[in-house]
Parts: structure tokens; C-alpha cells; sequence
């Protein structure tokens, strides 16, 4: 599936990159170069005129670590359009927290394999 973006977004992606969260650093370490089952993950993907964290083209998976700004109700509202967004065009989402990113990663990596075996099944 070709993936559309807003061009105006790279360099806002290139600067995500630049400067990831502490939970964002230690995902992309599990993520990076095939590391994860082979899968090729893209780390502040711009999809759309919205920028994922990670991004697996080969399952249509978006993955969404989120801080505690994402507590708060304009944020969370932001990230159900986000969401509606991405399903709308065939991606599916795993959102986690960054303490479950940076404490658990095994829970992680977990549900990531739980969805790639449901995929499978499919």
C-alpha cells in the first residue's frame, strides 16, 4: 500500500528523530535494523498529516509509545482522531506507555507477537 504524507512534515519527523523520548530511544534500540523478527520498522514516520513513532509497512502496524502528556483530554481527543485516521486507512495501532516501554519490555514485545500471530492466522 502506498502510504501518502504532508511533505511539509519531514523536517517535523527529521527533528523527532533527532530528539526521541527516553522510551522512544529504548524501543527504537529493539526495533531498529530488522532487530525485531526480521520486521523493518521506520522510526517518526510521517503517514498522512500525522507522524507515528514506529511504523511496519509489511503489517500495516503503527506503534504508539505515549508519555504522560497523553493523559491529558485534548490530547487524548487528538490521538482518537489520529487513531480513526490510521484505521481509516488500514493500519492498525498498539499503543503502549512509556513505563511499560522503559520497565516491561517483555509485555512490549509480547503484545507485538501476539498481533503478528493474529495477522498470520488472518
Amino acid at each position: 500500500m502506498r502510504i501518502y504524507y504532508n511533505p511539509k512534515l519531514k523536517e517535523v519527523a527529521r527533528n523527532l528523530r533527532n530528539n526521541m523520548t527516553l522510551a522512544e530511544k529504548s524501543a527504537w534500540r529493539m526495533l531498529k535494523s530488522k532487530q525485531f523478527m526480521g520486521l523493518d520498522f521506520h522510526r517518526q514516520k510521517p503517514i498522512g498529516n500525522y507522524i507515528a513513532d514506529f511504523y511496519c509497512s509489511e503489517l500495516s502496524l503503527l506503534i504508539e509509545i505515549d508519555g504522560i502528556s497523553h493523559n491529558d483530554e485534548e490530547v487524548k481527543r487528538k490521538d482518537k482522531i489520529k487513531e480513526q485516521y490510521f484505521k481509516s486507512i488500514g493500519i492498525n495501532i498498539l499503543r503502549f506507555t512509556d513505563d511499560q516501554v522503559i520497565g516491561n519490555w517483555m509485555l512490549v514485545e509480547n503484545e507485538i507477537k501476539k498481533f503478528i500471530s493474529e495477522c498470520q492466522l488472518k
